[in-house]
């Protein structure tokens, strides 16, 4: 972290001494000194905090000095560049006004010219410091990649879930069993194949491989066998060595004296050589961390026509990807337990097979929880609990209530955290930095992805790339993590795109462990808080109590002249937040990042907010505001503006001057229950097209008329756009102004609503662009929404062979304009949301039709009597979601064919379907047989009293059987 925040601070003073320098005067020899410092220490610092865990004190009150020195570096030159970098006043009055504040400044430049002079002394120390423990430790100036920078005796607790897993009894480890023997005996056998199983740190990866390795089937198959444990810390060579060994072992050959000399070349020969010869070979890799592991050892591994076969445990999705794409291999993506086979091997462990006494059930379920299906976890603390008192409910509470604290012992836990941690070590600093941000968020917590990716922009985590735009690097961080199994995406957006997310919980302790160690973050919830000994940088307010007087109280203990971050998470305490925001306003003066998200009690913006020069984050999404004041033009700095959900209609013609603006998000939905009937835009400016930065621009009322429409066309960075209020003369000049959007990804049109009905949407015009054989007009799009009527369907929507997902609501496309016709051959299209957007009597998915589409929802269509799918139609559909279709009294007709379909939900479908499929019936009816492939059927209804019932048809079938 501290490597992370110094190279951070080291950007943030070259950019200053280029474009600041001017101001500094004397003091630029100075700041330049303190940079080159800093500078010579980073290469040291990244290998110092690999080992900071195991670290004497010494060395970590080193490492945190640093940090220390980096951030009040920024702070000094952040205030610098407030007080003297504003835009100078011009004119008679003006030039007055620069006498008296160059004189009233003079005070401040001395005071400036101290702080930087005693930093520069700080630094002078440290760096003394810097030369003696680089020999003390044996620690190289020269900078190295994470995989050597971990600590070798790391290496030891990358198995350790392993050994945990093969002290118990075995759970839920049959069918994967099963399924990879059967991987590693079938197939070509011709070819090498690689089986890559791969998932985050605990699962029992290297059980479940041990077994099938160690099967007797598979061992009579495969004579010459072998099992390396690469892991992060591998000798490459020895690793060989130690190949080369079991393989002449297995061979009952002797070794080679050769290999104690040989090197590296050498010795993949030697490995060649021999599996050539030898018939056919199973080995095994264990614990792969890194893709280049691959690409190397891969040349020593012959295919020859033996069917040979290598299988793979990781953490990292691309090397198991890496693995088996030359050779047509499997990745096998290993799940957590179930909560059945979890309570399984939980009572296996503390009451040796028997059953949880009643008292206990609660707790016991509640700590099992936490452990959400980690077998390395649920052995652990079951080890942990089997020393309790099973009377004694109130020792298990204490375990359940300080899991956190029994991570950063020594004891059993402590196991699960070196574990857990591997990963993290694994990350280069900045993917770090974005993990340990992730404590802001309390456990269990669904995080929203696209404000995540926000706040790690402002918060300057996301470095500028040559050639990239922004959000194109932070979703590549964000697939890192994910890659790296330490994020799991909960929904998405569209395929590819991730909507939420969460944190394994006990992962999430990990990390708020290391975020508190390195003051990445600072969290009240209104309960006592020791507030750190360190400078606050960032807040966080969630969920709190209601003792008002203590929330007061304790907060005069804290001061927030160094604070950059304001966030809040949930609902909070009206008092507790209202006090801490009004102590934030008064003395942060260096904030950038001000999030107020879901804030209903504050109804306007606060006057204070206006004189935050560095602010580059507002989020007042779900707050009360309804106006934006014309002071919103002094901050010059701001790139985020969000005021959805709010009562904001309009914004002033100040809005012009935040020329860094990136993000503009404003609308108030018209039904807030109901995503289905649009939202109300803001009226814009009438030279809007002069925000050139903007990237997403949300939602704009468009009834003004052409101009507005035309102003869109400007902005050429737009990703993301979504217009309100359109109205249909002015079709032809929005068709102009999209052909210049040549980055669009995501589009939404609604056009103006008349009672219960829309304007029609005439997109259907001519453009040059259509013409040509490429046909570049929105060829970037991934995401189209249309709300509102349409006589046909836009001919260029059938050129969209970017398009993923597809919405069209309230478009009452009549019968013989069938929306499928135009969509049917679109390669990459996986989701598909109709809404009252078709007035034929019936749909027919023809054969061949949409060869990609993974999600189907039609709604609100009264009209559809019929739903057909021809074998070969959707053959890859996963989700299909039919709602409020009143006249459609059948199952669709072929709903058999569509064989890799997990979900189907029937809401509020006609009484005659729903009784049909709940009713008991004594013998299989022809429609259980079409449907009873599809693993989850969910009926949903109102009944006649009003309430809301949803039943699972297969537990419910159960029940009456």
């Amino acid at each position: 972290m501290a490597e992370t925040v110094v190279s951070f601070v080291l950007d943030q003073l070259s950019t200053f001494l280029r474009e600041e320098g001017r101001l500094l005067g004397g003091l630029r020899q100075e700041v330049q000194f303190i940079r080159d410092e800093l500078g010579h220490m980073t290469a040291f610092l990244r290998e110092a905090e690999a080992k900071e865990e195991d670290a004497q004190p010494r060395l970590q009150e080193w490492i945190k000095q640093v940090r220390e020195a980096a951030y009040d570096t920024e702070d000094i030159l952040d205030d610098f560049v407030a007080r003297f970098a504003r835009h100078l006043p011009t004119g008679f009055y003006g030039s007055v006004r620069r006498i008296f504040s160059s004189i009233k400044n003079l005070r401040a430049h001395h005071r400036v010219a101290s702080e930087i002079q005693s930093i520069k002394s700080r630094i002078k120390s440290i760096s003394e410091g810097h030369q003696r423990y680089q020999s003390e430790y044996g620690i190289s100036a020269q900078a190295s990649n994470s995989l050597s920078a971990v600590n070798n005796t790391t290496w030891r607790y990358s198995r350790d879930d392993a050994l945990l897993v093969e002290e118990a009894k075995l759970v839920g480890i049959d069918q994967p069993k099963k399924h990879l023997i059967s991987q590693l005996l079938q197939g070509d056998d011709y070819q090498l194949k690689v089986v890559s199983v791969v998932g985050m740190g605990g699962l029992g990866k290297t059980t479940l491989v041990k077994k099938v390795h160690e099967d007797p089937e598979v061992r009579r198959h495969f004579p010459v066998r072998a099992w390396v444990t690469v892991s992060q810390t591998c000798d490459f060579q020895y690793l060989l060595k130690d190949l080369i060994r079991q393989l002449h072992k297995e061979g009952k050959k002797p070794v080679p004296q050769s290999i104690e000399s040989s090197n590296t070349t050498e010795l993949k020969e030697i490995i060649k050589d021999f599996l050539q010869q030898a018939g056919r070979y199973a080995i095994v890799f264990d614990d792969v961390w890194d893709v280049e592991f691959w690409n190397t050892i891969k040349f020593a591994l012959p295919e020859s026509s033996h069917g040979n076969r290598v299988m793979l445990t990781t953490r990292r999705a691309d090397v198991a990807s890496a693995s088996c794409i030359e050779c047509r291999g499997l990745v096998y993506r290993m799940e957590p337990l179930s909560i059945e086979d979890s309570w399984t091997l939980f009572c296996n462990k503390i009451f040796n097979g028997g059953t949880c006494p009643g008292h206990l059930m609660d707790v016991a379920k509640g700590i099992l929880d936490k452990c959400e299906g980690l077998p390395l976890a649920i052995i652990a603390i079951s080890g942990l609990l089997a020393s309790k008192d099973v009377n004694r409910i109130e020792e298990w509470e204490m375990v359940r209530r300080s899991l956190g604290v029994e991570l950063e012992g020594t004891g059993k836990l402590d196991r699960v955290k070196k574990i857990l941690a591997l990963s993290y070590n694994d990350l280069p600093g900045h993917l770090k930095t974005c993990l340990l941000y992730t404590s802001i968020y309390p456990e269990d917590y669904e995080i929203g992805c696209r404000r995540l990716f926000n706040l790690w922009i402002a918060e300057r985590f996301v470095e500028w790339r040559e050639g990239m735009s922004i959000e194109d690097v932070v979703w590549g961080y964000f697939s890192e993590l994910v890659n790296r199994s330490l994020i799991q995406v909960t929904c998405v957006v569209y395929e590819g795109i991730p909507h939420k997310c969460r944190i394994h919980d006990l992962l999430r302790e990990v990390i708020v462990l290391k975020s508190r160690e390195q003051n990445m973050v600072t969290v009240t919830t209104g309960q006592p808080i020791m507030w750190p000994s360190e400078k606050v940088r960032r807040l966080v307010v969630r969920s709190s109590s209601s003792n008002n007087t203590q929330h007061h109280q304790q907060t005069q203990n804290c001061c927030f002249d160094h604070l950059r971050s304001f966030i809040t998470v949930g609902s909070t305490n009206p008092l507790l937040y209202k006090t801490l925001l009004s102590e934030v306003l008064g003395s942060s003066k260096l904030l950038k990042v001000l999030d107020l998200k879901g804030q209903e009690t504050q109804e306007e913006i606060p006057n204070e907010i206006f004189n935050l020069f560095h602010l580059k984050h507002l989020d007042l999404n779900g707050t009360g505001v309804a106006r934006v004041p014309k002071a919103i033009g002094k901050l010059q700095h701001l790139e985020y503006l969000n005021l959805g959900n709010t009562e904001v209609g309009e914004l002033p013609m100040e809005i012009l001057k935040l020329q860094k603006l990136r993000f503009l998000r404003v609308y108030q939905r018209f039904d807030p229950s109901d995503d289905d009937y649009g939202s109300h835009g803001f009226k814009a400016p009438s030279n809007m097209g002069g925000l050139l930065a903007l990237e997403t621009l949300s939602c704009i009322d468009a009834s003004s008329g052409s101009t507005i429409v035309k102003e869109i066309g400007k902005l050429t960075q737009l990703r993301e756009t979504y217009i309100t209020n359109f109205r249909t003369e002015d079709g032809k000049e929005l068709c102009s102004s999209l052909a210049n959007l040549t980055s669009l990804q995501r589009l939404g049109v609604e056009s103006i609503r008349k009672g219960d009905d829309h304007e029609i949407i005439d997109l259907n015009h001519h453009h040059p662009s259509l013409s040509s054989s490429s046909c570049s007009f929105l060829q970037s799009l991934r995401m189209l929404i249309l709300c509102g009527r349409l006589e046909k369907m836009p001919q260029w929507v059938a050129h969209l062979h970017g398009l993923i997902r597809i919405d069209l609501n309230w478009s009452r496309l009549r019968g013989e304009e069938d929306p499928l016709e135009s969509l049917q051959h679109l390669p990459n299209l996986h989701t598909i949301n109709f809404c009252g957007s078709y007035q034929g009597e019936g749909l027919c998915f023809k054969a061949g039709w949409f060869l990609k589409l993974k999600e189907l929802q039609l709604k609100r269509m009264e009209g559809l009597r019929w739903m057909r799918v021809e074998e070969g139609a959707l053959p890859r559909l996963q989700i299909l979601s039919l709602q409020l279709l009143p006249l459609l009294e059948e199952l669709p007709l072929g709903i058999q064919h569509l064989i890799q379909l997990q979900r189907l939900s029937l809401y509020e479908m006609s009484s005659q379907l729903r009784e049909k499929l709940l009713e008991n019936q004594k013998e299989e009816s022809e429609d259980y047989t079409r449907i009873e492939h599809i693993p989850e059927i969910l009926i949903g209804y109102y009944t006649d009293d009003g309430e809301w019932r949803r039943h699972n048809l297969w537990e419910e079938k159960k029940k009456k059987t």
